[in-house]
Parts: C-alpha cells; structure tokens; sequence
C-alpha cells in the first residue's frame, strides 16, 4: 500500500469516528471484565473505551455476570459520565440498566396517556403504603390500596395487583399507582351485577362484613345487605356481635331491595327452622311450661314458651281475681309457669292459663267476702214490756 493510500485509509477512518456525549444510546462490544466485576466495552463506532459498573448492569440479585454477559457480546448502553479530561484517550461510563429502565419509563408513560392499567408485584411494605416493582420502582399510598381501610398492608406482600397510574415523572423516578381505583370499578361492576340478579325471597350465602348496633352487613358479592338485629335469630339478641362474626360466612333471605339507593334488607333467621314446625310434638295439652311474658293487651298476655313461639293467656286465664287489665297483674319480661290450654298448629295457636295452676279460693269465703254484713237489732224487751210477737199480733188485730 502506498503511502497516499495508507494516509486516505486513516482519514476515512478519523472521519468515521463519532463524538459521544453524556445521555447517548450506543452499543459496546464487551472486551473484557475484570476483578471487580466491571465490563471493559469498546463503543462502536466512537473509537474509545468505557466501563460498565457492576451495579449498573441488568442482573437479578442472585445472578453473575458470567452467567450473561461474555466476551464478544455487544449489548446496548447509555453515557453517564465521561472518565478522566482526555478528549481524545478518555473513556466514559456507561449503564445497561438505566438504558432498559428509560425504555421502561417510556412504555409506562404511554400506558400513562392511553389511561392502560399495569400488573406488579409488592416488594415492600413501608410506613405510609406499599413498594412495587413495575420495571422501575413504583409507589402506592396506604390510603389507595383499597376503596377501604386496610389495617394490615402485609397481607398484599408478594402479590400482583392491577394498578392505575396515578402520576409519573421519570426525571425524579417518581411513579405513584393506585390499586384503590381498580378495586372500586371491579366493586362497582360485580354490585351492579349481583343487584341485577338477586330476586325478593331468594336464599343467599354472604360473608359478615361490618357489625353494629343494629345489625349486620354481609357481603353478597359486591353489596352489602343489612341483616337488622331482630332479624338474627328467633332468640333475643342485645347485640348483633353476640351471634356473630366478622368473615363469618352466613345463608340469608332476601327481604327487600331498594335499587335506586342500593339498599337491600335481609334475614338469617327466616333461614332457620322455624319455630312452629313440630310444635305438636313438643307441647300437648296439659303441660305446664315456663315462660317469658313478651306483650300485655287489653285482652291479654303473650307469653314466649319456645324462641318464636307464643301464646296467649286470656285475661280471664290470667287470675282467679277479677281484673280490669292485665297489667294490675303482670309484667313484660316477667318469667311466669302456665299450663297449655289446647294447640292448634295449623293456626300457630296457643292457649295457655297462668289461673289453672293457682289453688282456686272456696266459694264461702267468696260469698262471705262479698256478701253485704247485716246489722243486728236487739229489741229492749224489758223496758217496753211487749215481745215481738205481741207486736206482731197487735197489728193482725187491727186489721
């Protein structure tokens, strides 16, 4: 070759070189990797070296970089930083991981603007919400991880939760999701379809969601219906956390539905066996019983002898006594022994007596009670010299 020859091949060649600036994509031709793990690439096209930290390449924590990277592979590198002043011999700093995390903001932020959803797993549980790996890391607030309060967030520990993105800036490696928003559609989608199909007398199984005064909540699916205290049981119940338990999964009957306000009343009780079945095989005629005075009327005492099971104590069968009301007598709640009348099943009748087990009062004293007490008259017979029958018998006379 010439020397004219030798002199364009290098020309060309300096001509091809490429200046390469901090934030560059380029590709480098892996050439070594030394002790400290780094990788010694040549950047094509640029005519110089750089250096790929350990931590700045794409590894699992359990990985090495001989497991990935070899001599002669050409991989894909961002410029961070130019090493040493030398323009022409200085070398640059290069990342494989920055790289594939920029084209990871870049699909996040399309997904962003599309309004698409993405699916990552919780790493960490932190104070204030949860740490996710989406690519790069992500963060949920406590109060968006569910359209409810949460007590425990580390029950979402290594799960994959659908989240919305809420805000995303990738020059802060900021990205804020929210999971709240995709379990309040998929509430919202499964209520309106559950309120869609339930039917006024259906059985249903639900699972107790809140406890209160008055009654309980249970999940149907997506809704919520109220079971009103009263509605528990046939016993009585004071407090609805007496019968039963958050998470406690229940059958119950649909009482009503209010589609416009989502208001659905329901009953565990009406599921149960109800209280008059078999009832002639558990009372007959002439059996004496102890009861719960429920209701005092005018005409008479309702008296509890089973859960749900009342009958009636006329206020005739109430005392032996006349009474005007049976309130002169008896008390609600009141705890009182009656002896069962007669049982119509049938009718979920009973007729019961409180008086029949009483000792009835003897008629004399009755009538001597009532009886208006006569005053006794003593004629003075000495002072008048006549008898009563010389009284009598003057009056004859004159006639």
């Amino acid at each position: 070759m010439s020397e004219t020859d030798a002199n364009k091949d290098l020309l060309e060649a300096l001509n091809s070189v490429n200046e390469v600036k901090i934030g560059d994509v380029v590709k480098g031709e892996v050439l070594a990797i030394d002790d400290a793990k780094q990788v010694i690439v040549g950047i094509e096209g640029a005519g110089v070296e750089g250096v790929v930290p350990f931590k700045e390449l794409s590894l699992k924590p359990d990985e090495e970089v001989s497991d990935n990277i070899t001599i002669g592979d050409v991989i894909d590198l961002v410029i961070i930083s130019r090493i040493g002043s030398d323009k022409e011999g200085g070398s640059y700093l290069l990342s494989q991981r920055r790289l594939e995390s920029r084209k990871i903001w870049d699909e996040i932020e399309k997904k962003f603007e599309s309004g698409e959803t993405i699916v990552a797993p919780v790493t960490q549980v932190v104070k204030g919400g949860l740490v996710v790996d989406a690519g790069v890391r992500g963060f949920i607030p406590a109060s968006m991880v569910d359209d409810r309060f949460v007590e425990d967030l580390n029950q979402y520990k290594g799960k994959e939760l659908e989240l919305k993105i809420i805000e995303i800036e990738p020059s802060e490696n900021r990205l804020i999701l929210s999971h709240k928003e995709i379990v309040k559609a998929a509430r919202d989608a499964k209520k309106a379809e559950t309120l869609s199909n339930l039917v006024v007398g259906d059985f249903v199984e639900g699972k107790v969601a809140r406890l209160t005064n008055f009654g309980a909540f249970v999940d149907l699916g997506g809704i919520d219906g109220l079971v009103h205290v009263s509605e528990i049981s046939f016993e009585r119940v004071n407090k609805p956390s007496d019968a039963l338990k958050v998470g406690e999964s229940v059958k119950v009957k649909v009482l009503s539905i209010d589609s416009e306000k989502n208001r659905i009343s329901l009953s565990i009780k009406q599921t149960l066996p109800q209280p008059w079945d078999n009832i002639a095989e558990k009372v007959a005629e002439g059996d004496v019983l102890e009861g719960t005075v429920k209701r005092l009327t005018s005409f008479g005492a309702f008296v509890e002898i089973f859960p749900g099971v009342e009958g009636l104590v006329h206020i005739s069968q109430i005392s032996h006594k006349h009474i005007a009301t049976p309130n002169e007598v008896l008390t609600s709640g009141e705890v009182v022994k009656v002896k069962v009348l007669n049982v119509h099943p049938d009718e979920h009748r009973l007729a019961l007596s409180i008086k029949a087990l009483e000792e009835k009062p003897s008629v004399a004293s009755d009538e001597q009670k009532k009886a208006p007490q006569k005053e006794k008259v003593e004629l003075p017979e000495e002072s008048t010299g006549f008898t009563l029958g010389d009284l009598i018998g003057d009056l004859k006379d004159e006639d």
